[in-house]
Order: structure tokens, then sequence, then C-alpha cells
């Protein structure tokens, strides 16, 4: 039995905290495959202008964003198994191998152009249009292992998917959307960059401290990022959806239809959702993330239900979303971890490592809250990665990372700065230029005045460097791979290889 009241209310509370703060806020919709429940909204849009959030004001969507245009290739039949050169000729050759339905599925090995960017001395800040990054893709020298071995979360096919689609059908991806959504009465929209003017749209906020800043991301949102509307407009979509309804009928389900790794094994990532679990039910989610913005939503097709989340401030979604849910199905929400994991892993060789603490684990730089799974060990409820794991007699973790088995070791504290590391490196092909002093100091690249990492130690030949920019923090392994080669490898990109200089 369903419980819409104690959903209201449990999304009243986390409302009502909002607004009690005075800060900003968001708004939380519940619905059914018949339409919008309820809604409720609490805290400001604008805290300069001390304008209200309500269900009605627009936000962005950010990664939320990305099945819409996995619906739009379904409804332009574009060939999934298809490799992106098919289509985009001019790419890379070692991108254009690359099938279209793993460079949607987080498979395709593709480097994140953002993180690419960034490790590159360009900050996601830099106001960069869909031309000029595209040509960054086409410089992209490598992937980051071979399609179909592992899910590391990557924007970068959704990008190439919204240009093929433009290509193919000869109209803007605008243009598209906008066809998709107006026989469902849906008020949302794609838009390009933060420049294009969206009435009342709501601005995003991060945390310094005890202030409040304003989010901004300057490089095109391409439509693995670009929709905005409403968390009214985005659960009347959500809503259609699970109904089918107009051009919607069976399109959940090839949304949602299962993923394999290239040895069988099954992926929790879809086509721009994730499927995990909340006790005996079946959810279906995705969570969206831009500097200041922070949502979820979460469905469960088998009861025709959904909770969508929608907040402009730089905190967690899922949480929210989940307990919600939770309060409308009557299960409880997972249990949270106890006896996590803390402090600092790695794996023998290769720039595998994690970080473990407040119940949350960091692999290669990609964060995920951890809960219990029944057994003794710990998963995640992917938002961009899924993680099972467990702790061993003797400290190590072991487990999967994005469907790839993995085994990581306690760093001890004492670890020294492995000295080899030291010296001036150069990725000829990118023509990034890194120093490393004998210290651990790591002078990065940056458009004004560099960036100074302080390195964190790991055996063998290796470190961790870390890289801040307003709310988001970017960490990347450095490994020397033989003498006078050195890479540099996050989560999501794991192209640069550098060679000592003179």
């Amino acid at each position: 039995m369903l419980e819409w009241k104690a959903a209201a209310d449990a999304a009243a509370e986390i409302s009502g905290a909002w607004a009690r703060e005075g800060g900003p806020g968001g708004a939380i919709a519940l619905f059914d495959a018949a339409g919008v429940r309820a809604a409720v909204s609490g805290g400001l849009a604008a805290i300069e202008q001390e304008t209200a959030f309500t269900p009605d004001t627009p936000g962005r969507w950010a990664s939320i964003s990305k099945h819409v245009c996995a619906t739009l290739l379904l409804r332009e039949g574009v060939p999934l198994e298809a490799e992106l050169g098919t289509f985009l000729p001019e790419l890379p050759s070692a991108l254009a191998r690359v099938p279209l339905a793993r460079a949607l599925d987080m498979t395709g090995a593709l480097p994140d152009l953002m993180e690419a960017l960034w490790q590159q001395g360009t900050p996601f800040t830099a106001s960069l249009d869909a031309e000029r990054l595209f040509a960054a893709v086409l410089r992209l020298p490598a992937l980051c292992g071979e399609p179909g071995e592992e899910m590391a979360y990557s924007n970068t096919g959704w990008r190439l998917a919204q240009r093929l689609l433009e290509r193919r059908t000869g109209r803007a991806y605008a243009q598209l959307a906008a066809e998709l959504f107006a026989p469902l009465g849906v008020a949302a929209r794609f838009v390009s960059d933060e420049s294009e003017v969206v009435e009342g749209l709501a601005s995003g906020y991060w945390r310094e401290g005890t202030a409040w800043r304003r989010g901004r991301y300057g490089l095109n949102f391409s439509a693995s990022g670009g929709m905005a509307g409403s968390v009214m407009a985005l659960a009347r979509w959500l809503s259609a959806l699970m109904a089918g309804r107009e051009e919607l009928v069976g399109r959940l389900t090839r949304l949602t239809a299962p993923r394999a790794f290239a040895d069988g094994s099954p992926s929790r990532y879809r086509l721009g959702l994730v499927a995990t679990t909340q006790g005996d039910l079946e959810v279906i989610g995705h969570g969206g993330s831009l500097p200041g913005w922070c949502n979820h939503f979460l469905l469960v097709p088998a009861l025709g239900v959904g909770v969508a989340v929608l907040s402009n401030r730089e905190e967690d979604a899922l949480g929210p979303a989940l307990r919600v849910l939770a309060a409308l199905t009557g299960r409880n929400s997972p249990a949270p971890a106890t006896r996590a994991p803390e402090g600092l892993f790695a794996a023998e060789e290769g720039p595998f490592w994690a970080e473990g603490g407040g119940g949350a684990i960091s692999f290669m730089g990609a964060t995920e809250s951890l809960v219990e799974d029944g057994t003794g060990g710990w998963r995640s409820l992917p938002a961009y990665l899924d993680v099972q794991l467990r702790q061993e007699a003797g400290g190590a973790l072991v487990g999967r990372f994005g469907g790839v088995a993995r085994r990581l070791l306690p760093v001890p504290a004492t670890t020294p700065f492995d000295v080899r590391l030291a010296g001036r490196w150069r990725d000829e092909r990118l023509g990034v230029e890194i120093n490393i002093d004998t210290d651990g100091t790591a002078h990065l690249p940056w458009p004004v005045g560099g960036i100074v990492s302080r390195l964190v130690p790991l055996p063998g030949g290796r470190a961790i460097a870390d890289l801040r920019h307003g709310p988001w923090r970017h960490r990347s392994c450095f490994w020397l791979v033989q003498e006078g080669i050195l890479r540099m490898a996050s989560h999501r990109s794991r192209i640069l290889a550098f060679h000592r200089m003179p």
C-alpha cells in the first residue's frame, strides 16, 4: 500500500529545513503514472532578491538530461550498436571504434572532456562553446581503456550523441527536445550554456564556510546536462515516461533494458539511467550535478510511482529522494554504512586507489556514499559509480568498482614520497607540462599562475594530486610507468602521458 501522506510529510520536513535556514532551497515532487500527486518547496531561488523557490521555479536538470537524449536517439531510430565513427567519421580512430551504446552506458572508456581539460589546465568555469569543445574532442589521443571492460562515468559520449543527432536530422537539438516535450505539455527546454536566458531560472549556490557562493559552469552544457525546467515539469515528464504516453510507448523499457560488460556480467548503468534496489523493489533513477545544483529522481516502475528532487544548493539530493521514496513505499531506506573503511588504499600497481571516510568511498576521485549490503560488506546506491566491497582481516579492500574486480591494500601513513617522480615532465601530444619538486610539490598547468598541489604519496612510484576549483575537487594519480614515462589518471580521464624533460 502506498503512503502518499507519509511521503508528502517527509518531503515537507526536508523542504521546511531549507526554508528555516533562509538560504537556497529546492522543490520535491511525488508522482505516479497519472500525474503529479504532491509537490512542496522551501528556501530561496535567488538569495540576492529573496525570491522564494516554488515547485514551478525552473532549475538546471544537469545530468538528469541524459535519458532525454537517449529517448531522442530511440525516437529517431539511431542504431545504437553502430560505432561512433559511422556517424562522426572525423573522430580520432580510438574514439571512432567505440559503439554508440557503450558511449551511452558509460562502458565506452571515453575520457570525460571536462576532466581531461581540467588536467590540462582549463577549468570548468572557462567559457567554451560547442565547436571549441568538439575541437578538443578531436584532439583526444586515446581512450581510458578497452570499451566494455569498466563503467567509468563520462559526459563525452552524450556530447557526441547530440552532434550526431543534429547531423542526422538536420535540426538543432533544442528543436528536437521541444518536439518531444510539446505534445506532453512539459514546460522544459534545452539550453546550450549559461548565457542563454531561461525566464525565472533559479541561481545555483555552493557553501564556502558559512557563506553561499554562486555556482558557475562556463562550458557548453550539451545533451549531457543542458535541460532546464521546474520540478513539476520533471515530474510530468517522468510520469509520462512511466505511462508511455504519446510517443513514449515502450520507451522506459528500452531505456532500462539490461546492459552488460564485455565479459557478460551485468552493469547497473543503462541508457542515461541507473538501476538499483530498495528492499525488494527495483528502483530506476539518476542524479544531476552542476556547480550550485544537486538533483535526483527515483522511479519504481513496478508500482508506477516516483520522486523528484530539484535543488539549487550543492548538497546531496539522493538521500532526500531515498527518504521520501521509503516513506511512500513503506520500505526502509538502505542502512547507512557502519564500520565502513577508513583511510587510504591502493592497488599493488597502476593508478587505482581509494580513500574511505564518513561512510563514503572515493575511488580514483569518484565518490559514492556506502550502505550495508546485508552480507557484512558495503555497496553504493550508484549516482555515478557502482561499488561493491568488503574488507579483509588484514585491512585490504576487495570488491568491484565500476564492474572491475580490485584488491586495494592499506597505504601506511609513513609512506615516503618517491623522488623518482620529481622533475620536469611534458605530454607532447597535448602540449601539457608539469613540474614536480623533490619535496612532493607539484606545479600543474593553470591559465593564470598555475596550481600548486602537495602530492599524497602512494607506494611504487605513485602519488595523488589534488586540484580544487570552486565547489569541486579533482584528484588524479601520477604513476611512474617506467623510467622517463609518467602517467596521470583519474576515474574519468586517463589519457595524459608525460616524458621527462632535460
